[in-house]
């Protein structure tokens, strides 16, 4: 499968007005925004656990990022609520669900396989003094990408130039960009070479940014 493969082009996802796919697990549903591949892909996606599902235990060969969007993540290696930023690299192994059900944004196969860093950050809990009505926390960074989360208040410009590509994902509020609103789920990659210029709208925004990335994007290695 392929779906949002040319990294050359401006893509944006409204993804609440995505209908939910069924995975290959009853009660875990999906809003697939880029892709490259079958059930091993390299791919980003919004997932749906339901209340009372697992997924099956299952290793990380080519690494997994998420974010908890709502709800509370589960796994033999404990609970994750709301907020909650993961990376687990290439080699580990979970069986994660939720009793409660969870949404959760997740990318998968876009970690650099020599990659063995592993850990959970309560986002909120990572930010700095705000600068300009921005505060931003730098949830990682190595030689490959950069990730950070941002609030910004109401009417507040995040400005972000770096090359390698750029990803945004809305967490809450909204900010327009490039002539587009995009509210709450709003998944927005630009290409290398085009800068990010968001503006928070009346209730200010909390964000989430990939920069650099782009560059390394293939096929998983299977």
């Amino acid at each position: 499968m392929e779906l949002n493969t040319d990294f050359t082009a401006r893509v944006l996802v409204h993804s609440d007005d995505i209908e939910w796919r069924a995975s290959p697990m009853p009660g875990v549903d999906r809003r697939m925004l880029d892709r490259i591949g079958g059930e091993v892909a390299r791919a980003t996606s919004i997932v749906r656990y339901v209340p009372d599902s697992k997924f099956s235990a299952h290793t990380h060969s080519g690494g997994e990022e998420f974010i908890v969007l709502d709800g509370v993540f589960q796994d033999e290696h404990g609970d994750f609520p709301t907020g909650t930023y993961v990376r687990n690299p290439p080699t580990t192994a979970h069986t994660p669900g939720s009793e409660g059900g969870c949404t959760i944004f997740v990318k998968l196969w876009q970690f650099d396989l020599n990659d063995r860093t592993q850990f959970r950050k309560t986002m909120a809990d990572e930010l700095g003094t705000p600068v300009d009505g921005v505060a931003t926390a730098l949830l990682h960074n190595d030689a490959f990408e950069t990730v950070t989360y941002s609030h910004l208040d109401a009417g507040a410009t995040l400005h972000n130039a770096e090359s390698g590509g750029i990803e945004l994902l809305v967490i809450s509020g909204s900010v327009t960009e490039g002539g587009d609103t995009l509210a709450k789920g709003a998944w927005l990659r630009l290409p290398d070479g085009q800068a990010l210029n968001a503006v928070a709208g009346d209730d200010g925004a909390k964000v989430w940014i990939k920069t650099g990335h782009l560059a390394h994007a293939k096929p998983p290695a299977v």
